[in-house]
């Protein structure tokens, strides 16, 4: 069996930041894809390019072996899956599904029921990294699921990342990557509420910003933040609002846990602040803005 021939076929379900680079790399890499995307015309290019367009989530799965969602929240996760014409009625007794998203992890759960139900095999298996790794096929995959499923899909997670780490039964995929999101919500919340004191204290900003991303608090999420307030540049990598969501899909998994996270809860209370300010489909790091801090 050739190289070519032996890849499965692939339906990519959202067409968004992610998953438009997601789809580009498995069609580069010689996979049979089909795509479908709630806006039609997102997916004309990569019709050009050489996957076929489905006209809705059943349609997709209906041509696929594997089937991968790359969408915003719950809600739209229900739709492409569960739809009137959803991808599970699509999908063939025996193929795997993939859940990318970020997602909460009851309704996570919820899907890979409805999957068993159908003879389908789940994944929950949510990314860190963004558009260009997508794009280069090296995304981290986070998975929660069997091993032995995990070992049929590896040829998916080979093609579309740098690595893959199981974290247990399902859902352990989900949590791990609404902890990753809240705790960089945090720092990007207590981020934005530092420069405000910078700036009402007079201080150097540029000088402050070398000193913070050089220093013990110079994490990722800082620096990526300082670059974009230093340039003022706000367009979106990972916007606010899917921020504001993902954080709000930890408090709640926190709270079936019967536990708190009250820096989230603050966190996610400045998220809501800066969306009610209109700056939801700004890059997250546009939560400066909620500070005062007007930028250089």
């Amino acid at each position: 069996m050739s190289e070519t021939t032996a890849k499965p076929s692939v339906a990519l379900l959202g067409l968004g930041i992610m998953g438009s680079g997601m789809a580009r790399r498995l069609l580069s890499l010689g996979f049979s894809l089909a795509v479908y995307n709630r806006n039609r015309h997102k997916a004309i290019p990569l019709g050009e390019a050489g996957a076929f367009v489905a006209a809705s989530p059943r349609e997709a799965a209906s041509r696929a072996q594997m089937v991968l969602s790359m969408v915003s929240d719950d809600d739209a996760s229900r739709e492409v899956w569960q739809g009137e014409d959803g991808a599970l009625l699509g999908a063939a007794p025996g193929s795997i599904l993939v859940e990318a998203s970020t997602l909460s992890v009851d309704w996570v759960k919820s899907l890979a029921s409805k999957a068993a139900e159908h003879g389908c095999q789940f994944l929950d298996a949510p990314v860190t990294g963004t558009k260009p790794h997508a794009a280069a096929g090296e995304l981290l995959f986070l998975v929660g699921g069997s091993a032995e499923t995990l070992s049929a899909a590896r040829i998916l997670f080979s093609a579309l990342g740098r690595d893959v780490i199981h974290l247990g039964p399902t859902g352990s995929g989900a949590l791990m990557k609404l902890v990753n999101n809240f705790l960089c919500g945090v720092q990007a919340a207590s981020f934005a509420e530092a420069l405000s004191l910078v700036q009402a204290g007079g201080l150097d900003r540029r000088k402050v910003l070398s000193i913070l991303t050089a220093g013990a608090p110079g994490s990722m999420i800082l620096k990526r933040m300082a670059e974009k307030v230093e340039t003022n540049d706000f367009a979106p990598v990972f916007a606010l609002r899917w921020m504001a969501k993902d954080i709000r899909y930890a408090i709640r998994s926190a709270s079936e846990q019967k536990l708190t996270l009250p820096t989230a809860s603050a966190a996610l209370a400045d998220f809501l602040q800066a969306i009610a300010d209109g700056h939801g489909d700004e890059d997250f790091a546009g939560i400066v803005k909620t500070s005062g801090f007007t930028g250089f």
